[in-house]
């Protein structure tokens, strides 16, 4: 006689099959997050491999919660899985930092020790006249790897503590001058992958 491995029918409706359905929801989720994330920063070779499994994931949860519309624990588990693929989603892409992005900073003050700062760490920088609501400032513009930004801000509050700065997303340059140090972290390869190179 052979014994039901889950103890019985009941524990295994309303306790394994709904924690199952919620760590798929989590991958699934986790993994569209990331491929949305993949497609908006070029990266065209990757995007489709997530997004198989992906689906493939969201097809083996679905179908446990169609099998079974009278299991309210099953629904619960499909929705708190999706929240909190969500949220892991967008932590793993904070900690991978892929991509590039423009900081700007305007400031009353004398900028020239926070460009040779910049410049004395291989940041391209470029400075030019403005002017704001309460006279004459600078605008100091760099474009960076998203990984280095804490550095950055590092050295606007350093060399700029009353600066006004503001960061944003960038899709893709042309040209550009960029540290020029070993790839930093699991994902760094992902360079090779985007549709576009940065330039030499």
């Amino acid at each position: 006689m052979m014994l039901d491995p889950f103890g019985s029918p009941q524990l295994f409706a309303y306790v394994i099959l709904p924690i199952l359905i919620f760590c798929a929801r989590i991958c699934d989720v986790t993994l569209g997050t990331m491929r949305v994330i993949f497609i908006s920063k070029g990266i065209k070779y990757l995007a489709p491999v997530i997004g198989f499994f992906e689906v493939i994931i969201w097809l083996l949860a679905i179908s446990q919660v169609m099998s079974n519309l009278t299991n309210i624990v099953s629904y619960v588990a499909y929705g708190s899985g999706f929240a909190a693929g969500t949220f892991i989603g967008m932590i793993i892409e904070e900690k991978i930092s892929i991509g590039l992005v423009s900081v700007r900073i305007i400031t009353k003050d004398d900028p020239r020790n926070l460009v040779l700062f910049f410049r004395s760490h291989d940041y391209g920088v470029t400075c030019v006249d403005g002017e704001g609501a309460t006279g004459r400032v600078k605008m100091v513009f760099t474009i960076i790897q998203r990984q280095d930004l804490p550095h950055v801000v590092g050295i606007i509050k350093q060399c700029q503590p009353n600066a006004f700065y503001s960061v944003e997303e960038v899709k893709s340059v042309a040209e550009g001058v960029f540290p020029d140090r070993e790839a930093r972290g699991v994902f760094s390869w992902m360079d090779s992958l985007r549709f576009f190179r940065k330039g030499k």
